[in-house]
């Protein structure tokens, strides 16, 4: 069955390229075009698409507002399609915290709507075709303590047996859904955390934006990650994207530094979770803590399987709790996690072996 698509945007000839990118597709139909937000609520009460594409700068209400209604009226897979100048990025980012599911840069470098982005817009149309939106959490109005941490898969026996020590370095995989849940998790973290690598599936040119807007509810530092820097405590680094992975090494003495390397796609991203927790678990071993969050795919569960072998400790998102389960399910399923745990308690548990370290509240 074909992937029905709402396309809106206030640009005709943008109308037509998106139209003419997506209509190629033998799975993908667009079954209308919108210039407007007023005429898209009409056309999403006549066909009820699977996904609909938004432009976030339009006349009249803009896509943000648009949004908004949407997930409070009529909740639908949105893929936001923006510019990706500081303006335009900061927007996305926000629009994925509105519960957007994906965004897709109109041009990126000599790359524009209208030229062959080898698939990635019909991808992130096919993904988001997938995410069912009744199963995203509503906002706590319990306390998190009453909240239950669900035993994970049963974990071979070599890596078990040990007391669970403070972790000296996180590394943390995400994807669909992913910048909302970083900024619930990141809330929670404290000023002096251990060195916190994250690895975000997100187009790199929004990476910057998403960085500025983590900057603003965490209390460490939060910074795009940089190669060679030696990771100290109250830092937190997000990959920038594009070609080049994330990854530690040795620093000398006890130390680590962050690694920005160029690569192949790794189970089928770049940067990748897998490639993250795999240099994590060769180089700290059980001194890390792994951490997978919402996405789609299985990328960074054979990264949380081989930290467990390292003897490290895991920690993957619950179903309830998750945009999409597919990477945490797979790592569950592969052994790879030794808790799941529901989003708004991941810091807690992040931090149980901490006894002296003051929780961010």
């Amino acid at each position: 069955m074909s992937v029905r698509v709402l396309v809106v945007d206030d640009s005709a000839v943008m109308r037509a390229l998106i139209t003419r990118k997506l209509a190629c597709e033998g799975d993908i139909e667009v079954v209308a075009a919108a210039a407007n937000a007023a005429e898209a609520r009409a056309l999403i009460k006549q066909h009820d698409p699977d996904v609909v594409t938004l432009d976030i700068e339009m006349p009249g209400m803009d896509g943000l507002a648009f949004l908004e209604k949407i997930m409070a009226l009529r909740p639908t897979p949105v893929v936001i399609i923006s510019g990706s100048t500081g303006e335009g990025a900061a927007a996305t980012t926000r629009a994925l915290r509105l519960g957007a599911v994906g965004c897709y840069a109109k041009s990126q470098g000599s790359r524009s709507i209208g030229s062959d982005d080898g698939g990635e817009l019909a991808e992130l149309v096919r993904e988001a075709a997938n995410v069912d939106l009744k199963r995203r959490p509503a906002p706590a109005t319990e306390p998190a303590a009453k909240a239950t941490v669900q035993p994970a898969t049963p974990l071979p026996t070599h890596s078990t047996g040990c007391a669970r020590r403070a972790p000296e370095l996180i590394a943390i995989g995400s994807s669909t859904g992913g910048v909302e849940a970083l900024h619930t998790l990141l809330a929670g973290f404290p000023e002096d955390c251990p060195p916190t690598l994250i690895v975000q599936h997100v187009h790199a040119s929004f990476a910057p934006a998403i960085v500025q807007s983590l900057s603003k509810i965490a209390r460490p530092q939060v910074a795009l990650a940089e190669s060679d820097v030696v990771l100290r405590p109250g830092m937190v680094v997000v990959a920038p994207g594009g070609k080049r992975h994330l990854a530690v090494r040795p620093a000398g003495g006890n130390g680590f530094r962050s690694v920005l390397r160029e690569g192949e796609p790794v189970s089928g991203h770049l940067p990748s979770a897998d490639c993250l927790f795999a240099s994590v678990a060769e180089c700290l071993g059980n001194r890390a803590l792994g951490i997978l969050l919402t996405g789609m795919g299985e990328d960074g569960a054979r990264g949380m399987k081989a930290l467990v072998e390292a003897g490290a400790h895991t920690i993957a998102q619950d179903e309830a709790s998750c945009v999409v389960f597919g990477m945490p399910r797979a790592a569950i399923a592969m052994g790879g996690a030794r808790e799941v745990v529901p989003l708004d308690r991941i810091a807690d548990a992040a931090f149980a072996a901490h006894p002296s370290m003051e929780r961010a509240v």
